[in-house]
């Protein structure tokens, strides 16, 4: 049985008073059933790693740089975050991809980095509305993810895969437990070509994940947990998400 895995990515709220008293929140609901962890914003990685000392929730990131080191202004490196702590970093957020110009290949060599530098990476992948409406889900998904296994090659099981279809991300839409599903079962079947590893490795679900909504789509066999926005930023709705994946 796979444990299921709840991150929640803040994308860019908080502050040091809100992000204290969601954390503070957050320890009193512990212990979880399921794996957690919180991705804040850079300049508060910091505070959050003495906030949650002692606490069994991991900390995250939104991104890392794909390179080591060296002369990259705003850039932060896989190593500087796992030197602060943290245990995870999203790599290939849909918004990276749109806002940034992000490649399928840049991505997996920040994935590649990251595990190299001993974070889990947490690839997202993820089709547009018109590339759904177009049928090009599966060869959108296959292609992203294929970069990522070609790069990271016999590293492939050391990453969490996200899929967020980017029109179900903030809009309120979400995909059905059916389709969500299916493109899980999709993304799994190519992780079994790729590795012997694949039956144990988590595919999350993003994209208006809620309370309401979380215990149908993480009840699905290839639904490992979820990537939550929004809901990331209330710890009570947090809270029931984290509790609703079994």
């Amino acid at each position: 049985m796979r444990r299921k895995l709840v991150i929640g990515n803040w994308k860019m709220h908080g502050s040091l008073a809100s992000n204290a008293e969601l954390l503070a929140g957050l320890r009193a609901a512990e212990p979880f059933v399921c794996d957690t962890a919180v991705c804040p914003p850079y300049p508060y990685l910091a505070a959050c790693v003495l906030a949650l000392q002692g606490s069994h929730i991991a900390l995250g990131a939104q991104d890392c740089s794909a390179h080591e080191q060296g002369a990259y202004t705003g850039e932060v490196s896989a190593a500087m975050l796992a030197d602060l702590g943290c245990r995870y970093v999203i790599v290939g957020h849909s918004e990276r991809r749109s806002l940034h110009g992000e490649t399928d290949q840049l991505v997996a060599d920040k994935a590649k980095m990251a595990v190299g530098k001993g974070l889990i990476p947490v690839v997202c992948v993820g089709e547009t509305l018109s590339e759904r409406e177009a049928g090009h889900t599966e060869s959108v998904v296959k292609r992203q993810l294929s970069a990522v296994i070609h790069t990271l090659g016999h590293c492939t099981p050391q990453i969490v895969v996200a899929y967020e279809p980017v029109w179900a991300i903030g809009t309120g839409k979400t995909a059905t437990p059916e389709q969500a599903q299916a493109v899980h079962a999709l993304l799994r079947a190519q992780l079994k070509a790729a590795t012997p590893h694949a039956d144990g490795m988590r595919i999350l679900y993003g994209g208006s994940v809620k309370p309401d909504n979380a215990a149908a789509l993480f009840q699905q066999p290839d639904i490992d947990g979820g990537l939550i926005g929004g809901a990331s930023l209330k710890a009570a709705d947090f809270i029931a998400i984290c509790r609703a994946a079994l």
